[in-house]
This record gives structure tokens, sequence and C-alpha cells, in this order.
């Protein structure tokens, strides 16, 4: 029985997910919600719903608290750390970002280049430039789309230029 509520709030969260790819955002909330009531304790809907309120409402507080539930109850869900790391430079709470970014890289699956670019970000907007330059590099070594590794080097570079007037 508990298998078959399982894959209904499987089914619910996806039809979720295509609703926010839909740009259909209130619904996605109601769906999100529906959830949510049903299983308190599903992290992949906190992550939705923290993602919703951050980037469409700009409602900071309420994306934290979904992010953080998220990664609460889903601590193996690769997305939560993407999105919660963004809220996190966004809000500039760097101690917490540090902590999630080295829970992160311990996580199956997820994309070192990304982790490594959000140490880098968060040591260049902290002024902290040797560590950010070490940060892009390691960010470029994971990578596999030249483009991508140019706009590695850039902000190498950018770095390299911010220490020459600092």
């Amino acid at each position: 029985m508990e298998q078959n509520n399982n894959l209904k709030l499987d089914d619910m969260f996806f039809e979720a997910d295509q609703l926010i790819k839909d740009q259909r955002i209130s619904d996605a909330i109601v769906k999100l919600n529906e959830i949510l009531a049903e299983a308190p304790d599903y992290g992949r809907a906190h992550n939705h719903l923290g993602w919703i309120y951050e980037t469409k409402y700009k409602d900071y507080a309420k994306a934290y608290e979904h992010y953080r539930l998220a990664l609460k109850f889903a601590p193996d869900y690769a997305s939560v750390y993407y999105n919660y790391a963004i809220l996190l430079s966004t809000m500039r709470k760097f101690d917490e970002l540090f902590t999630l970014l080295n829970q992160a890289i311990k996580v199956p699956g997820i994309n070192f280049a990304t982790i490594y670019n959000e140490f880098a970000i968060m040591y260049e907007t902290t002024g902290q430039l040797d560590d950010a330059i070490h940060y892009y590099k390691l960010y470029a070594q994971n990578l596999f789309d030249t483009k991508l590794i140019d706009g590695a080097i850039e902000s190498i570079n950018r770095c390299k230029k911010k220490k020459e007037i600092l």
C-alpha cells in the first residue's frame, strides 16, 4: 500500500515539474502543496517550491525554508544543492554556503564543475581571489564544453585583474 502511495506522490511531483516547465507556476504550487499535505517529508517538492519562491517571487525567506527542508528530507537529491547554493550566495550567507558546498561534493551524481564554480563565485565575491582562481581552475578541469572552459578562463583572468588593483 505504501509503495502505491509513493508512486502516486511521484506522479504528482512529475506533474508539478511539467507545470513549471509549462510556466503554469500557480498550478505547480497547488500541486506541490498537495504533495506536502500528504507527505510533509517529500523533499523534492520542497526543492521545487524553494525554486519557485526564489526565482519567480523573490521571496527568499520562503525559498530558504523550503530548501532547508528539501536538504533535510532529500539529502541525496543533487538539484537542491545547486538551487540552495545560488540562494545562499544571493543572500550572502557564505558560512552556510561553504558548509553546503562541502556537503554537496560528497553527494553521488553531483556535478563537480557546478559545485567548484559555486565555490569560486563565493570566494570571488568575498575577495578571496587566490581561492577563487583555484576553484575556477577546478571548475574548468571538470568541464567538457569549450565555451564554458573559455568562460572559466575569463573568470580566472578577471580575478587576476582584481588582484592587481587591490
